[in-house]
């Protein structure tokens, strides 16, 4: 399967300071000359803090690694693991499709998919919540059909079971993974019929239910908040390899440019992002053609209208708590208001200016 770059990408990427101290502890597990063992972890960070794997966090990562871009490329573009277009904001559903799966009602689940998200897989839904796809064997045959959500397996599941999960994420909660229909977890439907002592003394949940459950959210996205940091092999008892592990030079500098836009004092805290002044429709005259911002295509200004957005002056007048909310709820474009600098160019095109990037877009020479 011919797998590309997702054609709108954001300019620039940078790891929250908590995930780079997680990637370079990560880094620091290799030898000398070997830190490119570490990419499929990097990458695999960059798209949990992004939703989705950017040709900029591809470079990134390259580039922390010491790496050709080429190199970094063929391994994100090779492990489907790796989502290389936006998935939804709130829940992207992998279905799976293999025999087991398939011959227990995994069509009627990728039925329900293509009528509740979108008709073809990798499409996100209208409001950009949800996506889903069909995957091959996720290992669960014993409890199918199933689907994996997030970071979990939600298994045993019926086409009534499957719209009411679909009920529960839209209301914005997270149903408990796991069996759907009261299984503790693989036993026979029938019940046990072997160490039945097992039954007396169990926990609610299995193992890696009671994991989710802790958590409580198991549809979070990893930003290095998670746990405190931890890297033993760097910071334990074994002293000289701690010391040498800390005195190595980074491989390759991250590009100055998306530090330099990461440090932007435009961002605000989540305790003071202020959602910004909707417009239940456009103005007489109709909304203005928001693709002109560098850094807003077609899904993205039809995620702005399902928001309220319309007009140039609407994100010119936005301030750092705007800014912060905008950021982070224009899931699967995390940080993409403030790393193009929309305000910026918004408050040109509301005076009737133009930018470089809109004289292009009006010549025809974008999207």
């Amino acid at each position: 399967m011919l797998r590309r770059l997702y054609r709108e990408q954001p300019e620039s990427f940078a790891f929250t300071p908590e995930n780079r101290a997680w990637a370079e502890a990560q880094i620091s597990k290799y030898p000398e000359g070997r830190e490119a063992s570490a990419v499929i972890a990097l990458l695999w960070r960059a798209q949990e803090q992004e939703g989705w794997l950017t040709r900029p966090a591809i470079e990134y990562v390259a580039d922390m690694l010491g790496m050709d871009y080429i190199r970094a490329l063929e391994v994100a573009t090779f492990y489907f693991m790796f989502q290389l277009r936006p998935v939804g904001s709130v829940a992207h559903f992998q279905i799976c499709g293999t025999l087991s799966c398939m011959i227990s009602g995994a069509p009627d689940l990728i039925a329900i998919c293509k009528e509740r998200i979108a008709p073809t897989p990798h499409t996100l839904s209208p409001d950009g919540r949800f996506s889903w796809e069909e995957v091959e064997c996720l290992g669960a045959c014993a409890n199918a059909p199933m689907a994996q959500i997030g970071k979990d397996y939600y298994e045993d599941l019926t086409p009534e079971a499957f719209i009411a999960l679909l009920d529960e994420f839209d209301a914005g909660r997270v149903p408990v993974p796991g069996p759907q229909n009261g299984r503790y977890a693989a036993e026979p439907l029938a019940g046990l019929t072997t160490l039945t002592e097992h039954e007396s003394g169990r926990t609610q949940y299995n193992a890696s239910v009671q994991r989710a459950v802790d958590l409580g959210d198991t549809i979070k996205r990893i930003d290095g908040s998670e746990v405190p940091l931890s890297a033993p092999w760097r910071d334990g008892p074994g002293k000289g390899a701690s010391a040498k592990a800390k005195a190595r030079p980074a491989a390759k500098a991250a590009p100055k440019k998306a530090a330099k836009k990461a440090a932007r004092p435009e961002a605000a805290t989540a305790a003071t992002a202020t959602r910004p002044e909707a417009l239940e429709a456009p103005r007489a005259g109709g909304a203005d053609d928001l693709k002109m911002i560098k850094g807003v295509g077609p899904k993205l200004e039809q995620l702005l209208h399902s928001l309220g957005i319309y007009h140039f002056d609407q994100i010119a007048g936005w301030g750092a708590a705007e800014i912060a909310w905008m950021d982070d709820n224009l899931k699967g474009f995390k940080g993409r208001v403030s790393r193009d600098e929309w305000v910026r160019q918004a408050k040109i095109l509301a005076e009737g200016g133009t930018t470089e990037f809109a004289s292009k877009v009006k010549k025809g020479g974008v999207y």
